[in-house]
């Protein structure tokens, strides 16, 4: 009889929580109406005209190779940051994802740990155990989704690696006050690295938010995650970067594969971070049109947070699947996030006055 051999597979890649992106117009085409998708935290308004050019004029340079580092990119980033960052601090990729995944794979390995807060992104806790990693969750705090530091802190061990903190927070809208931040960052220990994703900052105008910025510049150990998705209106095209201390970065760096970020996405990029003009249109936008939202919500009666983002996270009075097959009834595409860690909870995209009217119009009728 065969002996047993010992399996060729990892058995912690056989991670039973996949993510799942929001549903595409395509998928939903069979309704035959108009569709405002208002469930992936896209910019309705498009993407930076400045990006748009960049990609015509270099469309036709499709057979060649793109650069084969992030030289160009990192440079740009100094420039956006005023300098108050160099070149080699910035870890960049095809999208944030892909750049968390770099930050998970350089730290953690198995019998690792990484401390998260749910409700939260979930390739957090997806990408950590596919390296063999545990998962420690500390709940944000119930009913206002605050982060619990002193669980956080409490939390960490001498295998603790990472501790992710998201701010704005994805599906939540809620942030992290900089008093909060201050206490956590000074109090853990040196084995422990603080990933802050802040991929919303561009929407945040709480007095007291604060990025990774003034933790890196001091020395800190810390990471803060950007991405090109949100309001520059790139998400197609997949391109993220991060930064942090010298020495981190450039750890994170030696996982770099040659002609990482493609062509098309680097000129984008590179156009968009100097589309100024772009990013305020959008911030205006959101941040008028999240005023006229919430007053709907408050006459409707319907359970919401507010937002730092450019969504807001709902409490319907009925199942959260119901809600968006009704929802989508109506031409209004939302997403239920239970599967973020907010059961009973549906995410809605801020997006232009006529979504905004569409999805208000639904709410009433439905609600």
């Amino acid at each position: 009889m065969k002996e047993k051999t010992v399996s060729i597979f990892k058995p912690y890649l056989k991670v039973k929580v996949a993510y799942r992106g929001g549903k595409t117009k395509d998928e939903l085409a069979q309704l035959g109406k108009k569709l405002h998708k208002l469930s992936s935290n896209e910019n309705l308004l498009g993407s930076s005209p400045k990006a748009i050019k960049a990609i015509k004029d270099n469309i036709d340079k499709l057979h060649e190779y793109p650069d084969r580092n992030d030289a160009r990119l990192q440079t740009a980033l100094e420039k956006f940051y005023d300098g108050d960052l160099k070149a080699g601090q910035f870890i960049t990729g095809p999208s944030g994802s892909e750049v968390l995944e770099l930050i998970i794979r350089g730290f953690l390995e198995e019998d690792l740990e990484i401390v998260i807060s749910n409700p939260a992104f979930l390739v957090y806790q997806m990408f950590s155990q596919k390296q063999g990693a545990k998962v420690v969750d500390v709940p944000l705090l119930a009913p206002d989704y605050t982060l619990d530091v002193d669980g956080v802190l409490n939390a960490i061990n001498d295998k603790t690696r990472l501790v992710f903190l998201t701010s704005p927070n994805n599906p939540t809208g809620t942030y992290i006050p900089k008093s909060d931040l201050d206490r956590l960052i000074n109090n853990v220990p040196d084995h422990v690295i603080v990933v802050l994703d802040e991929v919303y900052f561009h929407y945040a105008t709480a007095a007291d938010y604060t990025t990774a910025l003034p933790y890196v510049k001091a020395g800190k150990q810390v990471i803060g995650i950007n991405s090109f998705s949100k309001a520059y209106g790139l998400a197609g095209l997949r391109v993220g970067y991060a930064y942090s201390t010298p020495e981190i970065a450039q750890y994170i760096q030696q996982l770099y594969k040659p002609f990482m970020i493609n062509i098309l996405a680097l000129e984008a990029a590179l156009a968009a971070l100097d589309d100024k003009e772009f990013i305020e249109q959008t911030v205006d936008l959101v941040n008028t049109e999240k005023e006229i939202i919430y007053k709907a919500l408050d006459e409707i009666g319907i359970h919401y947070w507010k937002s730092q983002g450019n969504f807001i996270l709902l409490r319907p009075e009925m199942d959260e699947y119901e809600f968006e097959s009704k929802m989508q009834e109506e031409g209004v595409m939302v997403r239920p996030v239970a599967n973020f860690g907010a059961p009973g909870c549906v995410r809605v995209t801020i997006g232009t006055r006529e979504a905004n009217e569409a999805c208000i119009a639904a709410l009433r009728k439905i609600c």
